[in-house]
């Protein structure tokens, strides 16, 4: 599927002209992926040990092992988030062999763990979205190791899911979306007459690491579009803490140009790490001014261990092998 060659405007929305036929293509996509879900779904719920339906791949009394791929930071808390995450995973397959290896910073790194790995696995990327590590480093990773009979998944995002998981992280942050514009809200967004505060218009900046590549931004633009639909049509501009921009800095001061003085920004990244703290602290620090009645920005945690995140990885998994059976040589299998 070719990508939308236009990208999202400052109202969170992208031009019509050249986004048409991509969303024609997305009502396509979700209603493939929501079929391909309730089969997966029957096959991972058959497929468990001791199941009355026991089903063996081709015959193997052992599944292919997955992979999960980091990217790896020097911040403690990452890998402690990455192995939680991981742990929903296992929790949610029993019997499925999960392991992790990371790009880079953190143990074990990603050719450690193929090393000492046989047979087959699927390598499921927790990037979200397409880019360097994802065309580049994994591939080679797995060119290192051509004893194994391997497949890389897609990214995680974009996907319905990962816009689940960042709507509970916004709410878990206090951000409530779906307040009209001219409507009352009750604290804490600051305090009016009688208890309650002025109007204010939501507005959300999805904070993301951001690449050079511009199949990235077109991934983040699309999540964007997902989130937005997700907060019942509050407008949802991407930010980026490296690449061409806009910044996160950049984002809110566009959504406060429009009149939007209650910005809240989505994590967009699988763990805590520098460019999350980064994205989180550079909201606080926009530039934007602060009248009498404005609310006080907010900054969700990133989508960490989510239940979603973790259904998902065994989505990306299972969509791998169906699309893609396991043989030499390893190839990335795009969904």
């Amino acid at each position: 599927m070719t990508p939308p060659s236009g990208s999202p405007g400052p109202d969170g929305t992208a031009d019509m002209d050249s986004t048409a036929d991509f969303d024609s293509a997305q009502r396509l996509m979700t209603q493939f992926t929501a079929q391909l879900t309730i089969q997966l779904d029957r096959l991972g719920h058959s497929s468990r040990p001791g199941s009355r339906h026991d089903v063996r791949r081709g015959g193997r009394d052992r599944p292919p092992t997955l992979v999960a791929v980091a990217h790896g930071s020097r911040d403690p808390e990452a890998l402690r988030t990455v192995t939680a995450l991981l742990d929903r995973v296992r929790a949610l397959r029993p019997g499925l062999p999960v392991r992790l290896g990371h790009i880079e910073l953190n143990q074990p790194l990603l050719t450690d763990t193929l090393a000492a790995l046989r047979g087959e696995a699927v390598l499921v990327p927790l990037l979200l979205s397409r880019g360097y590590h994802t065309k580049q480093d994994i591939p080679d990773a797995v060119a290192a190791a051509p004893h194994l009979a391997a497949r890389i998944a897609a990214p995680l995002g974009p996907d319905p899911l990962l816009a689940e998981a960042l709507h509970a992280r916004l709410a878990e942050a206090g951000h409530r979306a779906g307040v009209p514009h001219g409507a009352g809200v009750a604290a804490p967004y600051g305090a009016g007459v009688a208890g309650v505060a002025a109007p204010h218009r939501a507005g959300v900046v999805l904070a993301a690491a951001g690449s050079r590549d511009p199949d990235a931004a077109v991934d983040v633009a699309r999540t964007a579009a997902l989130l937005s639909a997700r907060l019942g049509g509050v407008p949802v501009l991407p930010g980026y803490a490296s690449g061409s921009g806009p910044t996160v800095p950049e984002a809110v001061r566009a959504l406060a140009a429009l009149g939007h003085d209650r910005i809240a920004v989505a994590s967009y990244f699988t763990a805590p790490g520098r460019f999350a703290a980064q994205c989180a602290n550079a909201a606080q620090g926009a530039g934007v001014t602060q009248c009498a009645h404005a609310a006080p920005r907010i900054a969700a945690a990133p989508l960490g261990a989510h239940p979603a995140v973790a259904r998902l990885i065994l989505r990306r998994y299972e969509q791998t092998l169906a699309f893609a059976p396991l043989s030499p040589p390893a190839a990335t299998v795009g969904v």
